[in-house]
This record gives structure tokens, C-alpha cells and sequence, in this order.
């Protein structure tokens, strides 16, 4: 089935409008500003208008078990990673599924599932790509564009083209060893901090669920759901 892509001028989240006005199919909304942008809680999204990409998708993965709704997010993780990989190198995908450029983070993503007793019943996967971006404003503390690695302007519609193709392929795919290569920090001892405070550890394994695994430097293993830990960048 083909993307029905829909172009908007500006709307307060990609998110929202598709839970209101998406269809059956496969949908795209993209919007050239979000006057409400989110990422994941309350964080919010910086971005001007017209210069980057700012985009949900809506799918209707009714075969996929709810409890491997993780392979959601890892694929698009990965589809990411494939497009901009066409224009950069030094990409990673710091767990969940943000996309950095070394230590700087030019893509968020927000997955929202709605599920139907073991099934998913429809996903919605907002996407914040920084794309021509020459400045950020905002308190953000490690943002980075393409523009800013490339130093050149980037045609935003070939680049959602490649991201949409490659995202229908990797859904369709055993993908967990991929993502699991493309990690950041997957080697080596990092620094952490969660509830009880700041400890270093290395990167175990991501289990299907999608809870991240850490083993900390006394030889003890961590697991942690998604805002249970932090990296300390």
C-alpha cells in the first residue's frame, strides 16, 4: 500500500492531527510548523518554520503482538539512520530511538500506540528531523541540523521519500541486531543517573520489549523502562 502523504501549513502537533482527522491507511501529515511540537513527556520540539522536517506517520500494524510494539521503533530508528547516512556519517540511535550525530541529537521520535487487546490496533509516529535549521534558540542542550554538519541545504521531500521507503522495509524485518549495532555508547563504560544517582555502566542488551539493560561497573545488572534512567551527556 502506498503513503497517502498530506502537506499542511502549520498545525499544533503532526500527532494530534492525525488521531483526528487520519484515515485507514498508511497516512503522512507534514507540517512546515507545529505551534505545539512534543517530544516524549513534556518536552517540547524547536523548530523554524519551513526548514525542517516535521512529520507523523499513521500505520495500521494489526499482525505485529503488542508485546513486540518495540519493533515500531527500532524500525523507524533505522530508517532514519539509512537516509541520513546518504549525506552524514557518526550516526547512532541513543535508546529509545533519538538519532545522534556524535554527541548531538538532530531527530526525536514520539510513538503512540493504540492497543486492541493483544494487538495494536493503529501506531502514530511523530518524527522532529533537523534539516536546514541554521540556529536553535531555544535551552535544548545538544541540538544539531544537517545543515550545520553539511553546511548545504537539503532537499526535504527526497529526504522523507528515503525515509518512508526504507521504514516499509524494515517493518517488515527481523531488525533487532541492526539496531542493536547502531546503539550509542554500545561499547565501553558510560556515565548514568537514575533515582538513586549517578553510576557508570555499559550497554548489556535491548530486550524486545524494549527495556534497556545496563550493567554497572561492580558487575550488577540494570534494567530500566524508558525515563527511568538518563544518559549523562
Amino acid at each position: 500500500m502506498e503513503w497517502d502523504v498530506r502537506h499542511i501549513d502549520e498545525t499544533d502537533s503532526t500527532n494530534r492531527w492525525l488521531h483526528n482527522q487520519g484515515g485507514t491507511g498508511k497516512v503522512v501529515v507534514v507540517a512546515d510548523y507545529q505551534t505545539a511540537g512534543r517530544g516524549c513527556g513534556t518536552n517540547r520540539w524547536e523548530s523554524e518554520r519551513g526548514k525542517n522536517l516535521l512529520f507523523s506517520m499513521q500505520i495500521h500494524p494489526v499482525d505485529l503482538p503488542a508485546k513486540r510494539q518495540f519493533h515500531i521503533s527500532m524500525a523507524v530508528s533505522l530508517a532514519i539512520c539509512e537516509a541520513l547516512g546518504q549525506h552524514i556519517g557518526d550516526l547512532s540511535i541513543k535508546w529509545p530511538n533519538d538519532i545522534y550525530w556524535r554527541n548531538a541529537k538532530i531527530c526525536g521520535i514520539l510513538i503512540e500506540n493504540r492497543l486492541q487487546g493483544q494487538r495494536i490496533c493503529d501506531s502514530i509516529i511523530g518524527v522532529g528531523l533537523n534539516v536546514n535549521q541554521r540556529q536553535f534558540r531555544s535551552d535544548a542542550p545538544n541540538p544539531v541540523s544537517l545543515w550545520q554538519i553539511c553546511e548545504h541545504e537539503t532537499d526535504r521531500e527526497q529526504l522523507l521519500t528515503e525515509i518512508l521507503q526504507a521504514f516499509d522495509r524494515f517493518l517488515v524485518q527481523d531488525v533487532r541486531s541492526q539496531y542493536l549495532s547502531l546503539l550509542y555508547r554500545r561499547q565501553g563504560f558510560h556515565p548514568y543517573t537514575d533515582k538513586a544517582g549517578a553510576f557508570m555502566a555499559e550497554i548489556v542488551d535491548v530486550e524486545d520489549d524494549g527495556h534497556l539493560v545496563l550493567r554497572d561497573d561492580n558487575g550488577r545488572d540494570r534494567r530500566y523502562a524508558f525515563k527511568e534512567v538518563q544518559f549523562i551527556i
